[in-house]
């Protein structure tokens, strides 16, 4: 049995006001239970308690809502990222570590939309938002690898390479253990990926 947000009782207790807020509450509690391909716009208005037409105001389609979801995540993503390079202190491998770790803490316990994030066959990869967080989220992670004076580039200048391969070894690391390739996620959050940094590093240092 699915759990009413409160912010959709409280809505409902009331007249109807801004329902974006709402909906997107219900829509992220739902991609959580069901997945991307699991996700209904009609769903979603139907729990939080509207008709299948009253989203059409905040979000033209599916494809809309889940990019605004996309957004959101992106922006939480980077704001973890933020808060783990400020705790790390001013030195780079510590900030590295403590990336990584956020980056795949957040992987497996956002499961559903981390795995959105990245569906771009479900987004409007074209949405201003959309572009400017996704951005923002890379450059904490590049920052770090190429410095906080580095010049920001396109994906297809060699410079970034560092950060790339850096968000790869991360990446895929995430993907694998998301996956269930590689066992129990917190284990090998302890144990294999302080390895695979350490192995990162020492080559980084020649």
């Amino acid at each position: 049995m699915s759990v009413i947000p409160d912010s959709v009782k409280k809505v409902r207790a009331h007249k109807w006001g801004n329902l974006r807020p709402v909906l997107l509450e219900v829509a992220e509690a739902l991609l959580a239970e069901r997945g991307v391909d699991g996700f209904s716009l009609r769903e979603t208005a139907r729990r939080a308690g509207v008709s299948p037409a009253a989203h059409a105001y905040y979000f033209k389609d599916t494809r809309a809502i889940l990019t605004a979801i996309a957004v959101r995540a992106f922006r939480d993503l980077g704001e973890r990222l933020r808060q783990a390079t400020e705790d790390a202190g001013p030195d780079r491998d510590a900030a590295i570590r403590a990336q990584a770790r956020a980056y795949v803490t957040f992987a497996y316990s956002e499961q559903a939309r981390f795995d959105l994030m990245w569906r771009r066959g479900v987004l409007d990869p074209e949405d201003p938002d959309f572009v400017k967080t996704a951005n923002e989220t890379f450059q904490q992670l590049d920052r770090i690898i190429r410095g906080e004076d580095a010049d920001i580039c396109k994906n297809s200048d060699p410079a970034l390479a560092p950060s790339i391969g850096w968000w790869s070894l991360v990446h895929g690391f995430s993907m694998l253990l998301n996956e269930g390739v590689l066992g129990e996620p917190e284990m090998m959050a302890d144990v294999m990926l302080p390895a695979m940094l350490d192995r990162f590093l020492l080559d980084e240092k020649g």
